[in-house]
């Protein structure tokens, strides 16, 4: 049993969760933080310490904790009696949701949508569209792309670019291609000058090479900005020569936005900075208020799966989506996007000005609300010359960061980047105040000064 410390106290809370938990945890061991309340882009634990909170559910919580619009939805839906579990039967609730989805999608994706409500999470809602497009073309390859991350079920983990977590596990799925994501400040191709055609022209010569190895894709998936990969954003012309691609050869293209919908990266949708239109759309996190929600929006001409061919118990989340509604209709009408890229812009700047009294801060990159700050140590090189990812110093960053009652995430190779994925109702003041803390840890974790 637990050993004896103050019962209700933090240590005690971590002390048991400890005993009793798997041991796959993940934040709770490097952010160990037992919260009490939540409101806003705050964090109380039972201790009464305040966090200011930049993680978010890992970019669910587009309006922060318990926003006034989500608790009313909540209280409306419980007072008028509405279901809250209803499989994939309609609902009054469930028919505004699609709609006001489809209203805020790009014109040509919903003139001709379908959609699949899924198990509530994103991998489901991945493994759905995977298996749509392999119903569909009747073929079995998927084109990913290295950095990617679409989940950990069976599938997801076979397209994911870390291999941390997917080498333990043997017979993932099989068919499974990667290709280079064009990534500016560590261009996987090894030339000097970046240059997001020739990420491209790799594409399409891989596909016309009959020696290639790769039998006619039944899908290529991507991420517009890979976020656990690192907040990679994607050119915009690659994605219209990636999207031109496809098309040309009749392969269904999956964009997943599970972590980038709903204004988070400036734009409602990540895919509106291209102008493209992709074939699958996948959609959790944000799309349920706070709550569990997937969904896969589809062409139509894709609809070629049987009755029960995707199922899931916990689809028919009524409560979601009523708070899926009320965020949308906010974000909308208080046009969240453009704040957030405002917010972003001044975030980024934040960022970049610490780069000149901290050489270790080797990239800031990102869009909206999704910004990441590459972290290197200044003292080695990568085989192709670039300075080393250094994840070492971004974990003390991060808890030192912790330390002043601020919560990050890491990502990318090496755990080397800071993520920031604050709520998209952020102050300036709060922004402001974000940056002070982190530039403090910075300055806590030691040497690699810059030297002008």
């Amino acid at each position: 049993m637990s050993r004896e410390l103050p019962k209700h106290s933090a240590e005690y809370y971590r002390d048991r969760q400890a005993e009793f938990e798997s041991n796959a945890r993940t934040y709770a061991r490097k952010l160990p933080v037992v919260i009490a309340k939540a409101k806003g882009m705050y964090l109380t634990d039972v201790d009464g310490r305040q966090y200011m909170d930049c993680l978010g559910g890992a970019g669910t919580l587009t309006l922060g904790h318990n926003h006034p619009v989500i608790v009313d939805a909540i209280r409306a839906h419980l007072d008028a009696e509405r279901p809250l579990h209803t499989l994939d039967w309609t609902t009054p609730v469930k028919d505004q949701f699609v709609e006001d989805l489809f209203n805020s999608l790009p014109r040509e994706l919903a003139a001709n949508a379908r959609i699949q409500f899924c198990g509530p999470s994103g991998s489901d809602a991945c493994e759905a569209a995977i298996k749509l497009v392999k119903t569909a073309t009747g073929r079995r390859s998927i084109l990913g792309f290295s950095g990617g991350y679409h989940g950990q079920s069976q599938g997801t983990l076979a397209l994911m670019g870390n291999l941390g977590p997917k080498s333990a596990v043997n017979s993932l799925m099989p068919d499974c291609h990667f290709l280079p994501y064009p990534y500016q400040y560590r261009c996987p191709l090894g030339v000097p000058e970046f240059d997001s055609a020739h990420y491209s022209r790799f594409v399409e010569n891989l596909l016309d090479d009959v020696e290639s190895g790769i039998p006619q894709p039944a899908g290529m998936i991507l991420e517009v900005v890979q976020g656990e990969g690192g907040c990679i954003p994607c050119p915009d012309e690659w994605l219209r020569e990636i999207r031109r691609i496809t098309k040309q050869k009749q392969i269904p293209l999956i964009v997943d936005e599970i972590q980038t919908g709903w204004g988070r990266t400036g734009k409602l949708y990540a895919i509106e900075h291209s102008g493209i239109v992709p074939d699958v759309l996948v959609l959790s996190k944000a799309i349920g208020g706070s709550l569990p929600l997937a969904v896969v929006v589809y062409h139509k001409d894709l609809d070629k799966w049987q009755p029960g061919a995707h199922t899931g118990t916990f689809r028919g989340n009524q409560m979601a989506m009523a708070t899926g509604i009320a965020s949308l209709r906010f974000i909308i009408e208080n046009d969240l996007p453009a704040y957030a890229e405002r917010m972003g812009q001044k975030l980024s700047a934040h960022l970049r000005g610490m780069q000149r009294d901290f050489a270790f801060i080797g990239d800031v990159r990102g869009r909206g609300l999704m910004i990441g700050a590459e972290i290197i140590n200044v003292e080695k090189s990568d085989a192709l010359g670039r300075p080393a990812p250094d994840g070492d110093r971004a974990k003390r960053i991060q808890q030192e960061c912790f330390k002043r009652g601020l919560i990050i995430e890491l990502g990318g190779r090496h755990g080397a980047v800071l993520r920031f994925l604050p709520p998209l109702v952020i102050t300036g003041e709060e922004l402001d105040k974000v940056a002070g803390i982190v530039g403090e840890a910075c300055a806590a974790t030691g040497a690699a000064v810059a030297k002008y």
